[in-house]
């Protein structure tokens, strides 16, 4: 029993020495992603500047700053409108009766 069980398993190992292919160097290497035309590196255009530099151009900012800035402008415009059209919070002031002691 135990030779059978032995050799089964020599079976196995052969099958799965011969299903997967041998590791390499080469092999490896095509694995290993790359970029391509995903590079930051390469400006097509002028360069993008700061959006504090030239507040008036907002074609010339940076993408990240023009996100921001448009962000902030939604909220503070979508913020004023509600705090214009509701009027904003009232509060009402309770007047205490004067104590009789």
């Amino acid at each position: 029993m135990a030779s059978t069980l032995a050799a089964a398993a020599a079976r196995r190992v052969a099958t799965l020495s011969r299903l997967s292919p041998p590791t390499s160097s080469i092999q490896a290497a095509r694995f290993v992603p790359r970029r391509g035309m995903a590079g930051a590196g390469d400006h097509h255009g002028p360069p993008k500047i700061d959006c504090w530099k030239d507040p008036m151009s907002p074609s010339q900012w940076k993408e990240e700053h023009f996100v921001i800035v448009s962000l902030t402008g939604w909220g503070v415009l979508i913020f004023g409108s509600y705090k214009f059209f509701t009027g904003g919070k009232k509060e009402e002031k309770l007047v205490e009766a004067p104590s009789s002691h």
